[in-house]
């Protein structure tokens, strides 16, 4: 019996087949994953225990019968976290759970961009951010950044640029605190500045803060976009870098005109209960003491890493100094297409990121990549990074074996 011709019939949205799932090579330096040794196990098994004796009957009912804006225990304590540590004033009712940020983009998109829509991101950026945009229509344009973040002066000219053109963007996308590539941290006085421009263009800010959790000791961030000025800002955070992944917990904090809107493209039935109620009983007693040991392995994890990129690469690496997070944003010289590194480097066994995917513009990222030291351990980031030098010399001539310790 043949099958039917699908290939007829599917629709204008379908997208390209995939491959099938394969096991991670040795060096798998992508994605935003984390230590697996970090995941506190027996403290979840615990958790999970007291609240399913405490509250396990409500999952007979579609959002345990407590409203589609989650439940309401893990939306206290994020209302908690985000008036103790990002210097905001929210309650409940100004939280939503989401499906991991993932879905938080999608609906903010949805909310807020139409076809033939401008949004401005940082220049290099989440890459799905950039994809969900462009996917939708809109153009997308690059603001300038250095080591605190987004340049104001540059931003300014380029509103006032596309002012003349009759244009006005539909919001900021922006992430202040630990950036995504780059981890820096906007300083408070850029962080005004940015709600000053904002309101002055009317233009909304969407702030994602997936990462502000994860920061070195020692170091600070200053209170968020949506404390400094709520009505200007849609703020974004997630539960995948501070706890893991795989639970697919994020959550958006708003004001109601906007929540209230957010609320009907929520069409899931409900982000998985039980994954809500174990994060909150856990964290909730919990938190601070997870957080402080899980930043000291990532924080030790990035210096194997530095000094690895610096034994094999010498001078021919260029790398931003991150105060947090997982990513590790390189710079090769120029002339250095990071893309036509992908296959030899992935025969070798060695994934990472290109550059270009990771920017709005391939023409000024080129030679970047992005490095993920979350996962791998002390020995495998020091192996694959030397493998990646032997494949980036064995391609460009770069870097000069003679000038790297002898292994």
């Amino acid at each position: 019996m043949t099958s039917i011709d699908y290939g007829k019939l599917y629709s204008s949205a379908a997208v390209a087949p995939v491959a099938k799932w394969a096991p991670f090579p040795p060096y798998y330096f992508i994605g935003g994953n984390n230590d697996p040794e970090q995941v506190p196990v027996e403290g979840l098994v615990e958790a999970a225990a007291s609240v399913l004796r405490r509250e396990g009957s409500k999952l007979a009912i579609y959002n345990l019968g407590l409203g589609p804006q989650g439940y309401p225990g893990l939306r206290q304590f994020v209302a908690d976290r985000c008036n103790r540590i990002r210097g905001m004033k929210v309650g409940i009712d100004d939280i939503m759970i989401v499906t991991g940020s993932g879905q938080g983009l999608d609906m903010i998109a949805k909310l807020l961009v139409n076809r033939g829509d401008t949004v401005l991101v940082e220049e290099y950026s989440y890459q799905s951010a950039i994809n969900r945009y462009r996917n939708m229509g809109a153009t997308v344009e690059g603001m300038k950044l250095n080591g605190d973040g987004i340049v104001i002066e540059a931003l300014a000219a380029q509103l006032a640029a596309l002012k003349a053109k009759g244009v006005t963007p539909k919001f900021i996308y922006t992430i202040p605190t630990i950036q995504n590539p780059t981890a820096t941290i906007m300083p408070l006085d850029r962080r005004l500045a940015l709600i000053k421009l904002a309101r002055e263009y009317n233009v909304a800010i969407f702030e994602d803060e997936c990462y502000a959790d994860l920061l070195w000791e020692g170091v600070e961030a200053p209170p968020s976009l949506y404390s400094l000025d709520p009505g200007c800002v849609i703020h974004l955070g997630s539960f995948s870098k501070s706890l893991a992944p795989a639970l697919r917990l994020g959550y958006i904090v708003a004001e109601w005109e906007i929540m209230s809107r957010l609320l009907p493209l929520k069409g899931d039935s409900g982000t998985g209960a039980l994954d809500q109620m174990v994060v909150a009983e856990y964290f909730s007693k919990n938190f601070d003491k997870h957080l402080s040991h899980l930043n000291g392995v990532l924080h030790e994890k990035l210096k194997v890493m530095v000094e690895a990129v610096e034994r094999e690469f010498g001078a021919s690496a260029e790398m931003w100094a991150p105060k947090g997070g997982i990513f590790l944003w390189i710079k090769l010289p120029d002339g250095i297409d990071t893309r036509k590194l992908l296959a030899p480097a992935a025969k070798a066994g060695i994934i990472f990121n290109e550059g270009p995917a990771w920017a709005v513009s391939p023409d000024n990222s080129t030679s970047h990549l992005r490095l993920c030291f979350a996962m791998p351990d002390h020995d495998t980031i020091r192996k694959g990074v030397a493998a990646f030098a032997q494949v980036c010399f064995e391609e460009t001539g770069i870097p000069i074996r003679s000038g790297n310790v002898q292994r």
